[in-house]
């Protein structure tokens, strides 16, 4: 079956670190036809140059502190059929595409999501979810690897999260792409629930995954602890006005604000942040709220033609390989690592201690996979806690949880 060219775009401010980590996993993608588009501040634009691909991407600048309007940039560059979306921080697994335009390939399917991984590389962040008509979301339940279409009803739409989905590029333009009005929080909440209006089904994909580091940003610390909470504020205004009967968004308010003000208070109570901050923390949702009310709305614009030609990157053509090493000889098995990515290989190093640490997994600057714990220790939270396993055993136990998702062979 042909595939479809698909645009990967990545939004980033504030982050060129994180955003050349993202970069050099997606040129990693087994797929074909894809090309990136990078919209970024100046700090992104001068990490983004400074890879050794950074021609064969598309690098645009916009310093503009707005996601939804920095996204409709990259849309309106991107020449695939398929516009997919992933964030500065996170980094997809090589059969990302693959998996999200297969799904789409189904009747009266336009937009898909995927699973996304948490920072431990192991434990699922967010899996498949739906929206009610007030934005709330709820957990879908989805039993195996196989993709699942939501259709759209009057109280339900699928929920993608804005670092994993791909949408059809002319129902983009026939939607307007992604409303500035969401400087930031519930942009993709806003176009899925656009898309459900339109009757649009969505493809809930669980082999689809990313994985989601959660790096800081001007509104939360790395630990995901909030900063401001202004623009979260900003954006569930906008959101009332769009989608919420004026009669029911007094209630709706002081229900988010009661749950805004507890997650603070919790937060004040286990450390993380001090009792000035809760007092802080709500005046600055209390005045984004305030000011989204009066935001314009649905000024969002993506080009009709594509602004620049399709360019596609050369996929990587072999097929994943693992290496598996003990503690002391990972010092060599890293240094075998980047050998093989030097010469365009998937690489995963499975590192194995003589403990029952936990697994961690993630994707290394140097361009490789690293998954290190212990050979008695879990990998999935599901597995039980002591097993006696044996080192090539456990080594190929990993090969096959991780090659279901990554791909190749031992």
């Amino acid at each position: 079956m042909t595939q479809l060219p698909v645009s990967v775009v990545i939004v980033s401010r504030g982050r060129p670190d994180a955003l050349s980590l993202c970069l050099t996993g997606c040129m990693q993608l087994h797929y074909d036809p894809f090309e990136i588009v990078v919209v970024a501040d100046p700090a992104g634009v001068a990490a983004a140059e400074a890879l050794p691909f950074a021609k064969q991407i598309k690098i645009i600048g916009f310093d503009e502190a707005n996601i939804s309007a920095a996204r409709n940039v990259g849309i309106s560059a991107a020449a695939g059929d398929i516009v997919a979306f992933v964030d500065d921080d996170a980094v997809p697994e090589p059969t990302w595409l693959t998996h999200l335009t297969q799904a789409m390939q189904q009747g009266g399917v336009v937009v898909a999501g995927g699973y996304v991984r948490g920072r431990n590389g192991i434990s699922y962040q967010w899996k498949g979810r739906t929206l009610n008509a007030t934005g709330e979301t709820m957990d879908l339940p989805v039993s195996g690897l196989d993709p699942v279409v939501v259709q759209p009803t009057s109280e339900r739409a699928a929920k993608t999260e804005g670092t994993n989905m791909a949408v059809r590029r002319d129902v983009l333009v026939e939607l307007g792409g992604f409303d500035p009005a969401y400087h930031y929080f519930l942009d993709e909440t806003d176009l899925n629930m656009r898309l459900a209006k339109a009757g649009h089904a969505c493809a809930i994909v669980p082999r689809a995954q990313v994985h989601h580091g959660f790096a800081a940003n001007k509104l939360r610390r790395a630990d995901r602890v909030p900063t401001d909470l202004f623009d979260i504020g900003a954006s569930w205004a906008v959101f009332q006005r769009k989608f919420i009967p004026r009669e029911k968004r007094l209630d709706h308010w002081r229900a988010i604000r009661k749950s805004e003000r507890g997650r603070a208070i919790r937060l004040m109570v286990s450390g993380h942040i001090e009792p000035h901050a809760v007092t802080t923390l709500i005046a600055r949702l209390d005045q984004g709220y305030g000011q989204g009310i009066s935001r314009g709305l649905g000024d969002g614009f993506v080009a009709d033609v594509p602004n620049a030609p399709f360019k596609r990157i050369a996929p990587l053509t072999k097929a994943p390989t693992y290496i598996a090493t003990r503690s002391f000889g990972a010092a060599k098995a890293r240094t075998d690592a980047v050998r093989r990515v030097k010469d365009n290989q998937v690489v995963t190093l499975i590192i194995l201690t003589h403990t029952a640490l936990y697994h961690q997994a993630c994707f290394h600057p140097d361009g490789y996979w690293e998954q290190c714990g212990g050979l008695f220790g879990k990998s999935d939270r599901n597995q039980s806690a002591l097993r006696p396993w044996r080192f090539a055993k456990r080594f190929s136990a990993e090969v096959s949880r991780i090659a279901a998702i990554r791909g190749g062979a031992v």
